[in-house]
C-alpha cells in the first residue's frame, strides 16, 4: 500500500507539474503577446510623434522662409512706390519734359500735373493734364481713365467762385 500511495503521489505531482507547465507556457505566450502588442503600440506612437515633430519643423522652416520672401517683396514694392512718387514730383525737371517746370502744378490724384503751358512767359498756349507712369506697365487706373475720357470729350470748364464775407 505504501507503494500505491507513493505512486499516486508521484502521478499526482507529475500531473500537477504538467498542469503547471501548461499554465506557465500559456501565461508566457499571453505575456509575450501582450508585451509585443504594447511594444508595437509604443513604436507606432513614437513614429507618429517623430513624423509629427519633423513635419512641424519643416513647416516652421517653410513659414520663416516664406515670411522672409514676403517681407523682401513688400520692401521691393514699397521702394518702387516711393521711387515712383519721387519721380512724379521731379519729372518737370527732367530734360525730356517738354514744358517749362514753372508752368506745372502737382496735384497727385486723379492726375499728377496740370501744365499751364506758356503761363510763366505771360501767354497761355494750352492747359495739359499730365499723368506720370513709371515701372513696367503704363496702365491707367479706372479713375484715371474716367478723367482722361472726360477731358477727351471736351467736358472741361472754368468757374469763378466768389466768396463774399459779411463784415
Amino acid at each position: 500500500m505504501d507503494d500505491w500511495i507513493i505512486l499516486t503521489l508521484i502521478l499526482f505531482l507529475g500531473l500537477l507539474a504538467a498542469y503547471l507547465l501548461f499554465k506557465y507556457i500559456a501565461l508566457k505566450g499571453r505575456t509575450e503577446s501582450r508585451a509585443r502588442e504594447l511594444y508595437e503600440t509604443w513604436q507606432a506612437k513614437e513614429m507618429e510623434r517623430q513624423v509629427s515633430e519633423k513635419a512641424e519643423n519643416l513647416f516652421r522652416a517653410w513659414k520663416l522662409d516664406e515670411e522672409k520672401k514676403i517681407r523682401q517683396d513688400a520692401v521691393k514694392k514699397s521702394e518702387a512706390v516711393i521711387r515712383g512718387k519721387v519721380t512724379e514730383h521731379l519729372i518737370p525737371y527732367f530734360p525730356d519734359f517738354e514744358y517749362n517746370p514753372k508752368d506745372a502744378r502737382f496735384l497727385g490724384t486723379p492726375v499728377d500735373f496740370i501744365v499751364f503751358d506758356g503761363l510763366s512767359e505771360g501767354e497761355m498756349n494750352k492747359v495739359v493734364f499730365v499723368e506720370v507712369k513709371s515701372g513696367k506697365t503704363g496702365t491707367l487706373s479706372p479713375r484715371e481713365k474716367l478723367v482722361r475720357d472726360c477731358i477727351g470729350r471736351g467736358k472741361v470748364s472754368y468757374e469763378i467762385i466768389h466768396n463774399r464775407e459779411n463784415n
